[in-house]
C-alpha cells in the first residue's frame, strides 16, 4: 500500500524545472527516444513555464512522476482543450497508483482552467497506459463506443 506522500501531486513551478527535466529525459531514454539532455530541457521547461499554454503535475516524493498538459483555444467553444503530451512514472513505482493519480489531477487541472476536451496519444503497444486511459473514459472511438477508431499521426517537419 501507498503512503499519501507516495500518491500525492503538486503542481510545478519554474524551481522544479531540473526535477521534470530528469524525468523527461530519463523518459526518452528508458523508451530509446532521443533527447537533448537534462540542461536543455531544463532550460526549455522553464520557458514553457512561464507562459499560459503548460502545466505539469509531479507526484509522488521524488518527484517519481509528471504529466505534461498543453493547452490551447478550441475552435468549436470559447473553451480550452487540454492535451496530455506526457505521462510518465519512474520504473520501481509504476503499479502502485501514481500514474493513475497524475491521471485525476491531470483531468481536474484541465477542468479548473476551462478545458472542455483532453486528448492524448499512446502507443498500440502500450497496453498498460492503454487500459489506464480507458479505465478514465478516454475512448479512441469516435462520437459512441461503437463508433470508428480515432487515429493519431505524427510526421517530422
Amino acid at each position: 500500500m501507498s503512503s499519501p506522500a507516495e500518491l500525492s501531486v503538486r503542481a510545478a513551478t519554474a524551481d522544479d524545472a531540473e526535477a521534470i527535466a530528469q524525468l523527461l529525459h530519463d523518459f526518452n531514454e528508458e523508451f530509446e527516444d532521443p533527447t537533448p539532455g537534462p540542461a536543455r530541457l531544463a532550460e526549455r521547461i522553464r520557458e514553457l513555464l512561464a507562459g499560459k499554454d503548460t502545466a505539469v503535475l509531479l507526484g509522488g516524493s521524488g518527484p517519481d512522476g509528471l504529466a505534461v498538459l498543453r493547452f490551447r483555444p478550441a475552435i468549436w467553444t470559447r473553451a480550452l482543450e487540454c492535451y496530455l503530451a506526457e505521462l510518465y512514472v519512474v520504473p520501481q513505482r509504476r503499479g502502485h497508483g501514481l500514474g493513475r493519480r497524475l491521471m485525476q489531477a491531470a483531468i481536474e487541472c484541465a477542468r479548473s482552467r476551462g478545458a472542455c476536451h483532453m486528448e492524448l496519444g499512446t502507443a498500440e503497444t502500450d497496453v498498460v497506459a492503454r487500459a489506464l486511459y480507458e479505465s478514465l473514459g478516454f475512448s479512441n472511438r469516435e462520437g459512441k463506443p461503437d463508433g470508428p477508431l480515432n487515429y493519431f499521426y505524427e510526421r517530422e517537419l
